[in-house]
């Protein structure tokens, strides 16, 4: 299946429009919510510091996504004040925090009327990547499926671990600084997980094809997990994709 040639009644997603997401007490996420009609589940795009929501390449995977069929929330991680602050404050790479708030951001999908029927998955890239295996671990009953396209992955054994749900990572083949830290996190995750390496392509999936071939891995991945049971009764699964 390629991206872009679902059903037709996915092609006009509805019930759209921005939101805003209360993770902490005083504090709320802005994000753009995008629910097509007969949704398979909800994707969570997440980069950590940067606007997920108005981000040209954020925005165009999630178009792709729901020509699929999946619901998608692109979020910001980070308040508009504290995006003004990150350079003071180094929140660009404060995992413990955007996983906190991604696991908020979960628990808002599973109670919110558009989107409470649904199974979430986290596709997380840049430090929204390590963030959603950390929230994954934290908060193991909140999603579903987990995507990581690139991204720092620099995190123990001992949390990864702790991932329950179905999880894919996909790299770029020349990002020469990513393949290493994707190829331990695989070797520690203990949930059902696979690996893609995209040849050719760098962290950013700018390459000719690559960004449609990382976004049809995680278009499937995610309608195969969350159109499916729980990962409770899955039979695990390895493997490793090149």
């Amino acid at each position: 299946m390629a991206p872009g040639e679902g059903p037709a009644a996915y092609a006009a997603p509805v019930q759209n429009g921005e939101v805003r997401v209360p993770v902490d007490e005083g504090v709320e996420l802005r994000g753009i919510l995008h629910v097509p009609q007969g949704a398979a589940g909800v994707v969570v795009l997440a980069r950590g510091h940067g606007s997920s929501r108005r981000g040209a390449r954020d925005l165009t995977v999630a178009r792709l996504l729901q020509a699929e069929g999946l619901a998608t929330l692109a979020v910001d991680l980070l308040t508009a004040a504290e995006e003004e602050a990150w350079r003071e404050r180094d929140l660009r790479f404060n995992v413990g925090l955007f996983a906190g708030r991604l696991a908020s951001v979960a628990r808002w999908l599973r109670r919110a009327p558009r989107t409470s029927g649904l199974r979430v998955g986290y596709l997380g890239s840049y430090t929204g990547a390590g963030a959603a295996l950390a929230a994954a671990a934290l908060r193991p009953e909140s999603v579903d499926a987990v995507v990581c396209r690139g991204g720092r992955l620099a995190m123990s054994s001992t949390v990864l671990s702790r991932v329950r749900a179905p999880t894919l990572l996909i790299v770029g083949g020349d990002d020469t600084a990513a393949l290493e830290p994707h190829r331990r996190a695989f070797a520690a995750l203990k949930a059902e997980k696979r690996m893609e390496i995209i040849p050719g392509a760098t962290h950013r999936f700018e390459e000719p094809g690559a960004q449609a071939q990382m976004v049809e891995f995680a278009g499937l991945w995610f309608l195969q997990h969350l159109s499916a049971p729980r990962w409770e009764t899955q039979p695990e699964s390895h493997a490793l994709g090149v």
